[in-house]
């Protein structure tokens, strides 16, 4: 037991540079509080005790603002950075060295009492406000990024952006720890696409004016206009 609280707060140190000393982890993480109060909480239900460890994970909600049904399995070197409004239902299964953040939600999307709460691999980044829904699996070494609702199950090492989340291409190279600055956007490459395709329409109506078929420009025009501005206006919206 003791061995797993000291790699339980050296993971707090590896995953936080704002850690300065062990008391001030144990005194002011509650990801780790949660966790810990987690694991007393699971052993309690894998011992039919169900009621008690219940509440165990009732109190440890209200100390933390997070909340871990007793059912769920967490694997190793675990950590919850910041936490509050995580939500982490019953069937869901957590492997070893994920990191999440505040916010993400691990949730059903049925009322059925089998499994309907997803599967997290090993090495598996959730960002700020992350959802998960149903029983679905992400692969190890995946990355989701801040606000993604993802609904379907996601390959190993993919990063997943978007509502709902599609796993993308990063051409910066792999994204560690989830900067967001440098994760691709759907949306703007959409429209990049879309103002390329008018582009090349524009240019094969102009050699057709240039052979002698006639066209009005100005609505040809009007729809470039409106696409560039949409790109800038985007742009401007995403901090991009």
């Amino acid at each position: 037991m003791f061995t797993t609280m000291r790699e339980d707060i050296q993971t707090v140190f590896r995953e936080d540079p704002a850690a300065r000393s062990v008391l001030e982890v144990l005194l002011c993480y509650p990801g780790l509080h949660a966790l810990w109060l987690h694991r007393l909480a699971h052993f309690l239900w894998q011992h039919r005790l169900r009621l008690p460890g219940r509440l165990v994970s009732h109190v440890a909600r209200f100390l933390t603002g997070i909340e871990i049904h007793p059912a769920a399995r967490i694997g190793r070197r675990f950590f919850i950075d910041h936490g509050a409004g995580v939500v982490i239902g019953e069937t869901a299964q957590i492997g070893d060295n994920v990191l999440i953040y505040q916010g993400v939600v691990l949730g059903g999307t049925s009322l059925n009492r089998g499994k309907r709460h997803p599967t997290i691999g090993n090495s598996v980044v959730l960002g700020a406000g992350a959802i998960a829904l149903g029983p679905i699996a992400i692969g190890d070494g995946a990355r989701i990024g801040a606000g993604s609702v993802v609904v379907k199950s996601v390959p190993p090492g993919a990063t997943v952006v978007g509502i709902p989340g599609r796993a993308v291409e990063d051409g910066a190279g792999t994204v560690t720890h989830l900067e967001h600055g440098r994760l691709p956007d759907p949306v703007t490459e959409a429209i990049r696409l879309v103002a390329r395709r008018q582009q090349q329409l524009e240019e094969r109506i102009s050699r057709l004016e240039a052979d002698g078929m006639p066209a009005d420009s100005a609505p040809g025009n009007e729809l470039r206009d409106r696409s560039r501005q949409a790109t800038r206006d985007h742009h401007e919206g995403s901090g991009i």
